[in-house]
């Protein structure tokens, strides 16, 4: 292994301690694997108010035809159709990221794909697309590395976590930009 090369964090106890290292305030809350937005919903209905605060997200590990990633990010019950955000994105044909290369790129699985999995993106192979109406929302939740686990801050954190990594997101709505 070269020693130059950055490691990549793979728990989500490595990646809290990469935020509290960084000064980004969090809060994290431990839960049994869930794999839908549908298992996350129905798990949640027992959290208290001030754990369900703010937006819950999906992400989608996308590729295009020539190549590019892109890690889009979403409120979970927003409908994004594929074939349509091509066009805005100024894109290719995009399909899923399979596995190894979702492993190789950011260091997760399937199942817990999240935007702090952009802290492995070292050399920043990965556009990442917040759909504008998610940052309406003060607090924003993502898995951290893993899908047993949901960890909560603020919008302006997150912001700064993706400055921290390097990764300058592109913000539209992506229901109204797909038409």
């Amino acid at each position: 292994m070269n020693d130059d090369m950055p490691l990549k964090l793979t728990t989500s106890a490595a990646f809290l301690g990469w935020l509290d290292a960084h000064g980004i305030v969090h809060e994290t809350r431990m839960h049994p694997a869930l794999h839908t937005v549908e298992e996350a919903q129905a798990h949640r209905a027992d959290w208290p108010d001030a754990a369900r605060a703010g937006a819950f997200c999906k992400n989608l590990f996308l590729k295009d035809k020539k190549g590019r990633l892109w890690l889009i990010v979403t409120l979970e019950e927003r409908e994004l159709k594929l074939n349509s955000l091509a066009k805005p994105l100024g894109s290719a044909r995009l399909s899923f990221g399979n596995a190894e290369l979702m492993g190789e790129v950011l260091g997760v699985r399937p199942g817990s794909v999240t935007p702090f999995a952009l802290v492995n993106d070292h050399a920043h192979h990965v556009t990442v697309v917040l759909d504008a109406p998610m940052l309406a929302h003060r607090r924003l939740n993502y898995h951290p590395l893993e899908n047993t686990a949901t960890t909560a801050l603020s919008r302006d954190d997150f912001m700064a976590f993706l400055a921290l990594t390097g990764h300058q997101p592109m913000i539209l709505d992506l229901v109204a930009a797909a038409g």
